[in-house]
């Protein structure tokens, strides 16, 4: 294997612990806010939490999907596209999701200096740049998974592969094959 698909494939579990970790905690903290809520006990730093945890859970999500290539990009359009003008069509479209996320890492640590002061209301222990802290390091994030990701994206758009069709090619197979099983 590959170094680059080591790290890719070490960063792609990292990710799904860490999904999977907030999906949890996630769920567990609207669980436990609505039976204490039931019993007339309302936590009061359940909205401030599960706002935080929400926005975590969806940007490393994201980062996932966007290591799996699921998320980011114009695959439709560049794979459509006449094979000479593909390869440019590619590399404006990996430019123009590479620049917007780097545009994102640097405002979004820009403003963890105007947020250093501030503190979570319902759980003053707790500074905002922590809670805000998932936007520019997320925005490296989509970085690192997009460039890990560029070697094998660049091979299927030469070959004029769609990867989004392809996955859902691929997700209709396996479902045609599962209800013929079924229904044997």
């Amino acid at each position: 294997m590959v170094l680059i698909d080591r790290i890719r494939l070490c960063l792609e579990k990292l990710l799904e612990v860490f999904s999977i970790f907030l999906l949890i905690a996630l769920t567990t903290i609207v669980l436990a806010a609505v039976v204490f809520r039931t019993l007339g006990a309302s936590l009061v730093w359940y909205d401030e939490v599960a706002s935080v945890g929400l926005a975590w859970l969806t940007f490393y999500g994201a980062c996932l999907a966007t290591l799996k290539r699921a998320h980011m990009g114009f695959p439709g359009i560049v794979a459509s596209a006449p094979s000479a003008l593909r390869s440019l069509l590619f590399i404006i479209s990996e430019i123009i999701v590479i620049g917007f996320f780097v545009v994102i890492a640097y405002y979004g640590y820009r403003v963890l200096d105007i947020l250093a002061w501030d503190r979570l209301v319902s759980l003053p222990s707790i500074s905002l740049t922590v809670t805000q802290s998932v936007i520019p390091i997320s925005a490296v994030l989509f970085i690192v998974c997009e460039c890990l990701t560029l070697p094998e994206a660049w091979k299927k758009m030469r070959a004029g592969v769609d990867s989004e069709h392809e996955a859902i090619e691929e997700a209709i197979r396996l479902a045609e094959e599962d209800l013929k099983e079924n229904r044997s």
